[in-house]
């Protein structure tokens, strides 16, 4: 059984959903682990990680536009506004969603679906810099 870590930087934009599969992959492709689990975890409390569909960018643009419904921004509707109007909704929108997820490892590679990628999910309208851990367990 071996077990390897790495940490990966992601830059955003701003708000939005980004594909971190690439990133991942190329990481991935240069362990010796044929089978295994792996371990993503981002490391902040206002963006968040999904497996989400990767063929039709209307599904990233209204899973957005519907996080922004269910959590406004807003100053008058939170108590936590000290860092603006986009934090605290971005602190429900990742509590809604996930800081970590697991993904099986198969012949060196994830076993994601056909139309499926791993995307952080940037609740916070300025650019940011996002840190994930990635952990490797496995033959």
């Amino acid at each position: 059984m071996r077990q390897v870590g790495h940490q990966l930087s992601v830059s955003t934009r701003g708000a939005g959903l980004y594909d971190v599969t690439p990133e991942i992959d190329a990481w991935l492709a240069g362990q010796a682990v044929h089978d295994g689990l792996l371990t993503v975890f981002i490391r902040h409390t206002s963006a968040s990680l999904v497996i989400q569909e990767n063929a039709d960018p209307d599904v990233l643009r209204d899973l957005d536009a519907f996080f922004a419904r269910l959590a406004p921004e807003s100053t008058s509707l939170y108590r936590h506004n000290a860092e603006g109007p986009d934090d605290m909704p971005a602190h429900i929108r990742s509590a809604l969603t996930q800081s970590q997820i697991n993904v099986p490892v198969s012949g060196g590679r994830m076993a994601l679906g056909a139309w499926q990628a791993i995307y952080v999910f940037e609740h916070r309208a300025a650019p940011h810099t996002r840190r994930l851990a990635l952990h490797l367990i496995g033959e």
